[in-house]
């Protein structure tokens, strides 16, 4: 059953309604501040999994509004750094970066002595590690494809690609329990605490309240789209000309550095971006990109991984949430910004940036704002992390065991 594309956009809108109702209606998910997307998503796929494995019934849908809405996501996090502030944050910023670039080389280790271990080849530990975790779907299908053709792994790509999407699930629903556990070692329960931030205060980020009215204007709605579109066809662009050379990045890292460029050249010109046009767009293309992520996964792959593939990835869940717990938390702090920092750390340690955005938006929702979090995160989960982790990738790769 195809769906085409006007049909994928009403299904994702329901999946998050449904995921609205669950998340109101159900205080399990409500305690472990589970997101929406993520909720109504996880439910949309496990239907889908039914009707595969049940009814033999495969319902394709059009992903072609996905990666638009993805790129529109990264562009709102460029409009939004105020380099001002990210100099103001730097300190925090390099900190943070210091324990990411900790977690891929451990996800390597981890995924490489596992696979020794369990006697497979080590190029599915580095799948199973950095690549596809902290990487995500694009960074795994790419070195995929270089595994295959220069190392002569088969397979790779779809390995890979249901290695990012065990991943995806996971960081999701581990980033609201992680914080829960946080919270009680702070002595801030649910109960003290929950309900105490103001909602639609004036000091809340643009991405801090995504269930905040954002008063706007038509005209600065699409001055924003505006903007929003000239980052995504400039990015889309230098991606093209870096393809193939050593700075090669994937588009939305593109997209994002464009739009940090347009922000700041306006904000010195005197014609700041509007700042709540930027975080209503920014907050629709995340609901539904994750929406459309996670109702389209396709979870029989992940059902066909080899066992010793999968036993990597659960150690890698372990991992994760140890190292948030332990490493994350105290190494930023240990307050409530270390928290959310943790939160956000589990979304794109395992999963992706949108993911990370969504766990620390369900958690500060409920118990707060957390302006570091928001400054920090999405540069360094958005930016800086593809860099350090082909870093990583490649200083992995001049071992000789895979020589």
């Amino acid at each position: 059953m195809n769906v085409d594309v006007y049909g994928t956009l009403v299904a994702a809108s329901l999946v998050l309604l449904l995921g609205n109702r669950l998340v109101a209606a159900l205080p399990l998910l409500r305690r472990w501040t589970i997101p929406e997307p993520v909720a109504g998503g996880l439910v949309a796929a496990l239907v889908l999994f039914g009707l595969h494995a049940f009814a033999n019934i495969d319902v394709s849908f059009d992903a072609s509004l996905q990666t638009p809405l993805m790129l529109a996501f990264f562009a709102t996090i460029g409009l939004n750094a105020n380099l001002a502030s990210l100099k103001a944050g730097g300190p925090m910023l390099a900190r943070f970066l210091v324990v990411v670039i900790g977690l891929l080389v451990l996800q390597n280790v981890v995924g490489i002595g596992l696979a020794y271990a369990l006697g497979v080849d080590p190029l599915f530990g580095l799948l199973g590690g950095s690549v596809s975790l902290s990487g995500g779907h694009g960074t795994g299908a790419a070195w995929g494809k270089v595994f295959t053709e220069h190392h002569g792994l088969q397979s790779a790509t779809e390995a890979a690609i249901a290695c990012a999407t065990f991943g995806l699930v996971m960081g999701g629903i581990l980033g609201g329990p992680v914080a829960q556990r946080l919270l009680k070692r702070l002595g801030r329960g649910a109960d003290a605490i929950e309900g105490q931030q103001a909602k639609g205060s004036a000091d809340a980020q643009a991405f801090e309240e995504p269930k905040a009215e954002q008063p706007t204007t038509a005209a600065a709605f699409i001055g924003t789209l505006t903007l929003i579109a000239i980052s995504l066809a400039a990015g889309n662009v230098i991606a093209r000309w870096l393809v193939g050379t050593p700075a090669e990045l994937p588009a939305f890292v593109c997209v994002l550095f464009v739009a940090v460029l347009l922000a700041n050249g306006l904000a010195l010109a005197g014609r700041p971006v509007t700042a709540h046009a930027v975080a209503l767009i920014g907050n629709v293309s995340l609901a539904l990109f994750l929406a459309m992520a996670l109702m389209t996964l396709r979870l029989w792959d992940l059902a066909a991984l080899a066992l010793p593939v999968f036993s990597i990835l659960v150690a890698q869940t372990v991992l994760m949430v140890l190292y948030a717990l332990f490493v994350t938390f105290r190494v930023m702090g240990a307050n409530y910004d270390a928290v959310v920092l943790a939160a956000g750390h589990c979304g794109f340690g395992l999963g992706a940036t949108p993911t990370a955005i969504a766990n620390m938006q369900a958690v500060t929702a409920r118990f707060g704002h957390s302006h570091l979090a928001f400054l920090v995160v999405p540069m360094v989960a958005a930016f800086f992390i593809d860099i350090a982790n082909a870093i990583v990738i490649k200083l992995f790769l001049a071992l000789p065991i895979f020589q």
